[in-house]
């Protein structure tokens, strides 16, 4: 229920070297696994996906205000 409803809000990943945008919701709890637990990047759970996309990704809805 609320990923239908948080879905809507993040912004669609294009580009040649971008992670589809069906990538987001696993992303996302990287990134709220990260501000929760609060390890470092490289120290995230490989569940996650790498800790470097998800990261740049962090970074790039960081500056567009997402």
């Amino acid at each position: 229920m609320e990923w239908r409803i948080v879905e809507g809000l993040l912004p669609n990943e294009r580009g040649r070297k971008s992670r589809p945008s069906h990538h987001n919701r696993q992303y996302l709890n990287g990134m709220l696994h990260i501000l929760r637990v609060g390890c470092p990047w490289r120290d995230m759970h490989e569940r996650y996906g790498k800790w470097n996309s998800v990261h740049v990704r962090f970074r790039r809805w960081a500056e567009q205000g997402v």
